[in-house]
């Protein structure tokens, strides 16, 4: 798919972490014009700067939403990274888990996802839109209830998004599911031996490398891309035994 990316502006939000910034870099490679939000980390995201732009926003701020899409008028895809892990380490803090992980892992995404679509057909803007969820809202992990939850929901709102942006708009929205990467929020738990079973009982061939899951999103990124409302897991077939 050479040079089919060159010149569209593409925002990353979420780009300065390990998944993100694997996909800035190839979208980079491809000529696209990358802008990365970030919401803290700014020494980060200056990794980037001088080959994309950098905006810092909260996603679950309205007025940073706005302020992140005003700021990239020629708009052609959005990737949305941003997130936490929501670990719950004591049951009792479930609570404020389950509320932060919504508003980071659901509703901010989600908001800005609809926002954007908004953007690209108020503007007559053929685009895409790559939501990432988690292995862990395709099948069942105990205690991962915060993180999943959220992340689950977010899978049905794009799937509702998709179907909304049908046929003529041109909109196309997806989503991507990662396992476990060696990369972001999982390298803690990696090293920790956490999934170390995964390996030994043969049901990955290897942990996800951040250019796996690049790569799938740039495949739903591609202008002449024939899907919508769909979900792919990039997970090494896990899912397939738990």
């Amino acid at each position: 798919m050479p040079d089919t990316l060159r010149g569209k502006t593409i925002i990353v939000a979420g780009g300065s972490g390990g998944l993100g910034a694997a996909t800035v870099e190839l979208l980079l490679a491809e000529g696209a014009e990358v802008v990365v939000s970030y919401r803290s980390n700014l020494a980060r995201a200056q990794a980037f700067e001088g080959r994309a732009t950098l905006i810092q926003a909260d996603l679950a701020r309205p007025g940073d939403r706005a302020r992140l899409l005003d700021q990239t008028p020629s708009l052609y895809g959005l990737a949305v990274f941003a997130g936490e892990a929501a670990r719950v380490t004591d049951a009792g803090n479930l609570d404020d888990a389950l509320l932060r992980s919504h508003l980071v892992n659901f509703a901010g995404p989600a908001l800005l996802a609809r926002e954007a679509a908004a953007r690209l057909r108020l503007a007559s803007t053929p685009g895409a839109i790559v939501l990432l969820s988690t292995m862990q809202a395709i099948a069942v992990f105990p205690g991962s209830t915060a993180y999943a939850g959220a992340k689950t929901a977010l899978v049905q709102a794009a799937r509702i998004l998709a179907k909304e942006c049908r046929g003529k708009a041109g909109i196309r929205v997806n989503v991507v599911c990662p396992g476990v990467n060696d990369a972001g929020m999982a390298q803690a738990s990696i090293a920790a031996g956490k999934y170390a079973r995964f390996l030994s009982e043969d049901l990955i061939p290897r942990y996800g490398k951040a250019a796996d899951v690049a790569r799938a999103v740039r495949f739903f990124l591609e202008p002449d891309n024939y899907i919508t409302g769909q979900v792919l897991t990039v997970d090494g077939g896990l899912t397939l035994s738990v």
